[in-house]
């Protein structure tokens, strides 16, 4: 049955997830008259969607070509592309299709530190959050992860840390943040884009009416066409220049020590950063670069990095058995955070066991084939595309298959030398053999401390 719209002023829903939700709280709150649709016959949040909003028309189980072409506007949820036939058909029609997050920004009072990039964004997004909480200020952290942007708006807010995905920003126009930052651009999301240029045109337009942004020197694809008067701070390995953030050298009586630094200051030495790894210091420089673009002091920027030891399923450390440390990334869903979490836990002599494989997303490994020659012992691959990666590092180091993740734990235990880590960072979804990767760190963590020693 087609629902009658009155184009005038009816909004279209399209997803009930948890965005979704947000959404339709937004709209209620404003007084706006909306409905939703759902190409699943029994979406997730059906049932408390009903609950709350009893009477509100749902079009479930497909898209109608005619309810999206006569609404007044569409809310589009993330998980689905633009380029959908029915999502098409309505932008043909010239109906404005938007996401969250540009509703989030008509609304907004407080100032918006607004983060993305292929890795890192969760943690640097949580980092510069609890900066902001060290600094005093009431701070409201969310986006892509954790609560939806709209369920964080409030009066009382000073600060808001979005973590925004290249999904969230194709339906925002303009986000007019106080500071936003493109972390790092490395391949991904490419069995929803049909190149690399859209993906990354696609996280570029988190800098659209920017006050001011934040780079990263490493990465050209980071760096926005800048619009006259916005005011530009950077981070990086390497040592830092004006406005940047980076590391030095100090040679402080005791041989040289390396530093945080901004500009020519030194800040604190490296090893009072709490996060384990290499790439966390990167992390840790961005975050602090994008405090202090917002003005957040330095001292409670410093204190959070003493603290802050990571997340979850992010390069986090397990246990030691028998010598062998072993850590849980599998937050790494695509080849760029495996090629971060191998650089960043390498330590020569000493050599890394991957435990890697999932559904590929369309990626190329080739770019793995370096580092697994340089710092990884044995490769132990799983999952439905476990063949593509096995075909890469086959040619650079020795590969096991594993069924399963109690027998890949076993197989990369078994490989490993007393000094070794054992690295689960799949550079995969995790869909086909777990519920996501949340469910498959867990797995592993249960596995490792099943061990032993």
């Amino acid at each position: 049955m087609t629902a009658v719209i009155a184009k005038s002023n009816m909004t279209v829903i399209v997803g009930l997830g948890l965005t979704g939700l947000s959404v339709a709280r937004y709209l209620a709150a404003q007084g706006r008259q909306f409905m939703v649709v759902d190409t699943r016959a029994e979406p997730p949040n059906l049932q408390r969607f009903r609950t709350e909003f009893p009477g509100v028309a749902c079009e479930l189980g497909g898209l109608n070509r005619e309810t999206l072409c006569a609404a007044a506007e569409i809310i589009l949820s993330p998980g689905m592309a633009l380029t959908e036939v029915e999502i098409a058909a309505a932008c043909a029609a010239r109906v404005p299709v938007i996401g969250d997050i540009e509703l989030f920004s008509r609304t907004v009072q407080a100032p918006v530190i607004a983060i993305t990039g292929s890795n890192a964004k969760s943690t640097v997004t949580t980092l510069v959050g609890e900066m902001a909480r060290l600094a005093g200020k009431k701070v409201a952290v969310g986006g892509n992860l954790g609560t939806p942007a709209l369920d964080l708006l409030s009066d009382d807010i000073d600060l808001y840390v979005v973590e925004l995905s290249s999904f969230q920003l194709e339906t925002t126009h303009r986000l007019n943040a106080r500071v936003a930052t493109i972390l790092n651009v490395t391949e991904d999301h490419l069995d929803r884009y049909d190149s690399m240029t859209r993906y990354h045109a696609a996280k570029q337009r988190i800098y659209f009416g920017a006050q001011q942004v934040v780079v990263n020197r490493d990465d050209i694809l980071t760096h926005p066409p800048l619009a006259k008067g916005t005011e530009v701070f950077s981070f990086g390995c390497g040592e830092p220049d004006k406005n940047g953030f980076g590391l030095r050298l100090e040679n402080r009586g005791q041989g040289e020590q390396e530093f945080i630094a901004f500009e020519f200051e030194p800040l604190m030495p490296v090893q009072e950063v709490a996060m384990r790894g290499r790439h966390n210091l990167i992390n840790a420089l961005s975050a602090l670069a994008l405090g202090h673009a917002a003005g957040l002091p330095m001292d409670a920027m410093l204190e959070a990095l003493r603290k802050f030891q990571g997340l979850p399923h992010r390069c986090q450390w397990v246990a030691e058995k028998g010598g062998v440390e072993f850590f849980n990334d599998s937050k790494a869903t695509n080849v760029g955070a495996t090629l971060a979490a191998i650089r960043g836990l390498a330590r020569s002599p000493a050599k890394l066991v991957l435990i890697a494989g999932g559904e590929s997303k369309g990626a190329d490994f080739n770019s793995l084939s370096g580092d697994l020659r340089k710092n990884v012992r044995t490769v132990v691959v799983i999952g439905s595309d476990w063949g593509k990666i096995a075909a890469v590092a086959d040619k650079v180091t020795q590969v096991v298959h594993a069924t399963d993740m109690k027998e890949a734990v076993a197989s990369a235990f078994a490989a490993a030398k007393p000094g070794d880590a054992v690295l689960l960072s799949p550079a995969c979804a995790s869909f086909d053999m777990f519920k996501n990767y949340e469910d498959r760190g867990q797995k592993f963590i249960e596995t490792v401390e099943g061990l032993r020693k």
